[in-house]
């Protein structure tokens, strides 16, 4: 069946850096795009970027573009999220998504936690 699951998250200072991985299982990898999504507290979960199926990357809103980074590697099956110079509102569950034929596929999360 299919799998996503997150690592790299934790906490660290305003202006740090952390790299989230994304493992995935189960189904053809290299054939979909893959998805980062972040949720902070009491707010709704909202896209951050996407990669295709080529590499190339979309939709990164104004508030992370320039400081975050999606990539993947194929023979991985892994895609990452680098995310540099953090601040605190970049607080927040980030998930690993992804959706194939009809069906949406989320891994559990990984929490960034962005404080001094």
């Amino acid at each position: 069946q299919v799998q996503l699951v997150e690592s790299g998250g934790g906490l660290v200072q305003p202006g740090g850096s952390l790299r989230l991985s994304c493992a995935a299982s189960g189904f053809a990898f290299s054939r979909y795009a893959m998805s980062w999504y972040r949720q902070a507290p009491g707010k709704e979960r909202e896209l951050v970027v996407t990669v295709t199926t080529d590499g190339d990357s979309i939709n990164y809103p104004d508030s992370v573009k320039g400081r975050f980074t999606i990539s993947r590697d194929n023979a991985q099956n892994t895609v990452y999220l680098q995310l540099n110079s953090l601040k605190p509102e970049d607080t927040a569950v980030y998930y690993c998504y992804t959706h194939i034929r009809f069906s949406a596929y989320w891994g559990q999360g990984t929490q960034v936690t962005v404080s001094s």
